[in-house]
């Protein structure tokens, strides 16, 4: 059963052989890479003509439309495989990754979305950021809870994952218009009730270098990330018969407490912050975390970001009921 690799391409041409080697030196050899040009200003469309000449397997296209979202459209279109997988064109593919994927989804059937371990790599010293971020994933990634943690990050890798094509199809493919559309992506494999199943082994090795698209990007800003969090939570996980907290009044609390106004979401807004306390920000009063103890269930959006401030939290919450969602 043929695999289809989907990669948009734009401006790649210092890693763009590098990552095309990697695809090439699969153990699996039953595979079609579909790789888009997005309008590359470089050398990119000719490094993939230059390929596609030698292996037949590569099919170079040039985009239509303009983003990653059409170029996707594009080459989703053009594939013919049973087992849909994307690629980034900085990115590298160890020897084993796909045929351990596909494995993964041979054994287990439909309604999986296949994944396994990624790693950081850059030409300087990793930031101690990306380094925590590639433990919690892996961590998550390893023990199958993926969507446990979807509110915080997006927590299914967008260049590491392997599906049915007939579930690629159930979840929409690439027709939302949606950016981060990784993370909306993410979010539609939870929402169409995908299960994740995953190798312990590194499976992906993921660059960073200063102008990789999703720092540069206005479509990958942070105010992008949380208007898809704060959607999907009120269409797949709001339960309208418990109250509704908000924990959090800085940046983040403020950003997602503005929109839950914009849709007239009824909340209280509480702080552990002495001086938010009894401010009006928005109309809505801070209240105490003191309230949580008034409340014998309820559902919790958590806007934390400090590290220690999170463990205190999970502290307080350890033996109550309430259903907890962390936003950061």
């Amino acid at each position: 059963m043929l695999i289809s690799i989907l990669m948009p391409v734009k401006n790649s041409t210092p890693f763009l052989e590098d990552c095309l080697n990697s695809i090439i030196k699969q153990s699996e050899k039953n595979w079609e890479l579909i790789a888009v040009d997005d309008h590359s200003s470089d050398n990119s469309f000719l490094i993939l003509q230059k390929y596609a000449i030698k292996d037949p397997r590569i099919k170079v296209f040039q985009n239509k439309g303009k983003g990653i979202i059409d170029a996707l459209r594009l080459a989703y279109s053009k594939c013919k495989g049973s087992f849909i997988t994307r690629m980034d064109s900085d990115d590298l593919m160890p020897p084993q990754k796909l045929i351990i994927l596909k494995k993964i989804l041979q054994k287990n059937g439909t309604g999986i979305v296949a994944t396994g371990g990624v790693k950081y790599f850059a030409d300087y010293p990793l930031g101690n950021g990306y380094l925590r971020y590639e433990k919690w994933l892996n961590e998550l990634t390893y023990k199958e809870s993926n969507f446990s943690a979807i509110y915080k990050e997006c927590v299914i890798p967008s260049p590491c994952w392997m599906v049915y094509r007939e579930d690629f199809e159930k979840i929409e493919a690439f027709n939302p218009n949606t950016y981060p559309e990784d993370y909306d992506l993410c979010f539609r494999f939870y929402k169409y009730g995908l299960q994740v199943k995953s190798s312990q082994e590194i499976l992906h090795l993921w660059r960073d270098y200063s102008h990789r698209t999703s720092r540069t990007d206005k479509h990958y800003s942070d105010n992008r990330f949380f208007d898809i969090k704060i959607n999907y939570f009120l269409e797949l996980d709001r339960d309208k018969t418990q109250t509704l907290i908000l924990w959090g009044a800085g940046k983040k609390g403020k950003f997602l407490a503005k929109k839950l106004l914009v849709k007239e979401v009824s909340f209280y807004w509480i702080s552990n912050n002495l001086k938010k306390i009894d401010q009006d920000i928005y109309g809505k009063i801070i209240q105490s975390t003191h309230l949580i103890q008034e409340q014998s269930m309820s559902q919790l959006i958590l806007t934390i970001s400090s590290p220690s401030e999170q463990i205190h939290i999970k502290n307080i919450l350890r033996n109550s009921k309430h259903q907890v969602f962390w936003f950061c």
